[in-house]
C-alpha cells in the first residue's frame, strides 16, 4: 500500500458520500438510505484494509501523510496511526454503519439531511484520531459539534432543544480552552527555537516536552486547560450532566455513536496530547484525577440504581465505566493503561448495543419507563436474549470482553493502591445489583398492562435489527475469549505513553 493515501480516503470518503447525497432526489428516500450505508461501508471495508495491514510489531506512527497547510504558522496536514489510533478508526467505521442501517426506520423526516449529519460527523471522528497535528486536531474536534447539535436538535426527543444547548455549551467551553492550550503551546515552542516549523506538529512536540523543555508552571496551566476540555468530553465527574440529558433525547443511533464513540475522543485526547506534551503536570495532578475517577465509577453505579427510564440508566451507568478508563490512564501502570483502552473499545461495544435494544423497545412502545415494561420475555424472547447477553457483558462476565478491561485496570491500580482496586470491585457488585434488576423488571414477570394493551404492535426483534446487534456480540465474544487481538496493537503506544510520562519524573 506504498503511496497509496489511505488515511486520507478513510477519512474524507464519508464527505464524499454525503456530497453525493445532497444531490440526490430529497423524496428518493431508498436512494438516500442505500447511498449513505454504501458509503459508510466502504469506509469500513477501508479501515479493515487498514487494521490488516497494520505493522503491529514497528514501533512510531504508520501510513503518515504530510502536507504543509499555512507554513507560515509551521501549520500542517498530517494524519498517522499507531496501534491506539487504528483500533478507534475501526471502532468508529464499525458503529457508524451500524447505527446508520438502525436509522433505516425510525428516521422518517429529512432522511437526506440526516444522512448527510452524520457522514460528516464521521468524517470528524475519524479525524481526530488520525491527526497529528495540533491545528488540525482543533479542527476535527470541532466538526463532530456541529452534526451532533444537528442530529440531537432536530430528530431528538421532546426536550432535545435543552439537552442540545446543553451538550454545545458544555462542549464550547471545553473546545476553548484546549484551542488556548494548543495556541499556547504552539507560542512556546516557538519562542523556544526560534521558528514556526514544527509548533504544531506532535511529533516535535512531544520530543521538545520529553527533552524537558515545556517549563513546570507552563505544563501546569496548558495541562489544566486540555485536561477540562477532554475531562468534559470523557464525561468525567462532575463534567457529566449534560450526558444523560443528551442520551436521552438522542435518537438511538445518536446514542450509540455518542456513548460509542464520542465519549472515547475525551480519553483518547488524555492518552495522546494531555500526558505525553505535559508529563509534569499529569503527574502532578494525578491523585486529584484519581480520586475523581473513582467518584464517578462509585456515583455512576449508585445513580443508576435509581433511575426510572432505560436509557438514563445505560446513560449514567457510562459515567461509571468510563471512570475505569481515566482510572486506568493516570495509574501509569501498564497493565492499567492497557485495561482502560481496552474498557474504550468494550464499552464502545457494549453500551452502543445497549443503546440499539432500547431503541427497538422505544420504536414499538414510544416509552422507555421501567415501571411500564415487565414480561417482555413473553412476547419479545429474541429481543429478551440478546438483551441478556450485552447485561451480562456489561456486568463483567467472565469470557465476555467486558471482563478483560475492567480487570486489567483492577490488577494495575491494585499495585497502585489497594485501596482504589478494592471501591472498583464494590462497584462491579453494584454495576450487577442495578442491571440485573432492571433486566429482571423489564424481561421477566407477567406481561405487563402498559404492554399488554399494545398488543400486535409488539413485535419481536426484525432481521435488520438483528443484523445491527450481530457484529457487536460477535465482537464482544471474540475479544473477551482472545483478548490477544486488541493487546497486541497496544505494547508500542503503551510504551510510547509511559516512556513520555516517565519524563516528568526524570525516566
Amino acid at each position: 500500500m506504498s503511496g497509496l493515501p489511505i488515511l486520507s480516503l478513510i477519512t474524507f470518503l464519508p464527505l464524499l458520500g454525503a456530497l453525493v447525497i445532497a444531490v440526490l432526489p430529497s423524496d428518493n428516500f431508498n436512494l438516500i438510505r442505500r447511498a449513505a450505508l454504501g458509503t459508510a461501508l466502504a469506509t469500513w471495508f477501508l479501515s479493515l484494509i487498514l487494521l490488516a495491514v497494520f505493522a503491529r510489531s514497528q514501533p512510531g506512527f504508520q501510513f503518515k501523510e504530510a502536507v504543509d497547510w499555512i507554513p507560515s504558522f509551521g501549520i500542517q496536514y498530517k494524519l498517522g496511526v499507531d496501534g491506539l489510533s487504528v483500533l478507534m478508526v475501526a471502532l468508529t467505521t464499525t458503529l457508524s454503519w451500524i447505527s446508520i442501517l438502525a436509522s433505516f426506520g425510525p428516521i422518517k423526516v429529512r432522511v437526506k439531511e440526516y444522512m448527510i449529519s452524520f457522514l460528516v460527523l464521521e468524517v470528524g471522528m475519524i479525524g481526530v484520531f488520525v491527526a497529528l497535528d495540533l491545528f488540525l486536531f482543533y479542527i476535527f474536534w470541532e466538526l463532530v459539534l456541529v452534526p451532533m447539535y444537528l442530529i440531537i436538535g432536530i430528530w431528538g426527543g421532546a426536550n432535545r432543544i435543552y439537552a442540545t444547548m446543553k451538550f454545545v455549551l458544555y462542549t464550547l467551553v471545553g473546545s476553548l480552552l484546549m484551542l488556548v492550550a494548543i495556541l499556547a503551546t504552539a507560542f512556546t515552542y516557538q519562542a523556544a527555537t526560534g521558528s514556526w516549523a514544527g509548533a504544531f506538529d506532535y511529533e516535535k512536540l512531544q520530543a521538545f516536552a520529553a527533552a524537558g523543555s515545556f517549563g513546570q508552571n507552563f505544563q501546569m496551566l496548558a495541562f489544566l486547560a486540555l485536561f477540562l476540555a477532554f475531562a468534559i468530553k470523557v464525561p468525567m465527574f462532575p463534567f457529566h450532566t449534560w450526558l444523560p440529558d443528551a442520551h436521552t433525547e438522542a435518537p438511538t443511533a445518536g446514542s450509540v455513536i455518542l456513548a460509542g464513540v464520542l465519549l472515547k475522543l475525551g480519553a483518547y485526547g488524555l492518552i495522546r496530547f494531555a500526558v505525553p506534551l505535559y508529563p509534569y503536570a499529569a503527574h502532578s495532578y494525578a491523585i486529584p484525577i484519581i480520586v475523581l475517577s473513582v467518584i464517578a465509577i462509585v456515583y455512576g453505579a449508585v445513580v443508576s440504581i435509581v433511575q426510572p427510564d432505560l436509557k438514563r440508566l445505560i446513560a449514567y451507568s457510562s459515567v461509571s465505566h468510563m471512570g475505569f478508563v481515566t482510572l486506568g490512564i493516570f495509574v501509569f501502570s501498564a497493565t492499567a493503561l492497557q485495561g482502560a483502552i481496552l474498557q474504550m473499545l468494550n464499552h464502545g461495544l457494549i453500551t452502543g448495543g445497549l443503546f440499539l435494544l432500547v431503541g427497538v423497545i422505544y420504536e414499538r412502545t414510544h416509552d422507555r419507563s421501567i415501571a411500564k415494561m415487565g414480561g417482555l420475555a413473553a412476547t419479545m424472547p429474541l429481543w429478551s436474549t440478546v438483551f441478556g447477553f450485552f447485561i451480562l457483558a456489561s456486568i463483567g462476565l467472565p469470557g465476555l470482553s467486558g471482563f478483560v478491561g475492567e480487570f486489567l485496570v483492577f490488577v494495575g491500580s491494585f499495585t497502585y493502591a489497594p485501596a482504589i482496586a478494592f471501591a472498583s470491585i464494590i462497584v462491579m457488585v453494584l454495576a450487577a445489583t442495578y442491571l440485573l434488576w432492571m433486566f429482571q423488571r423489564v424481561a421477566f414477570g407477567a406481561v405487563s398492562d402498559f404492554l399488554a394493551g399494545l398488543g400486535d404492535h409488539l413485535t419481536d426483534m426484525s432481521r435488520v435489527e438483528f443484523v445491527t446487534l450481530a457484529p457487536l456480540a460477535a465482537l464482544i465474544v471474540v475479544f473477551g475469549l482472545f483478548p490477544s487481538l486488541i493487546l497486541d496493537f497496544l505494547a508500542g503506544p503503551v510504551q510510547h505513553f509511559l516512556l513520555a510520562a516517565g519524563a516528568a519524573v526524570g525516566g
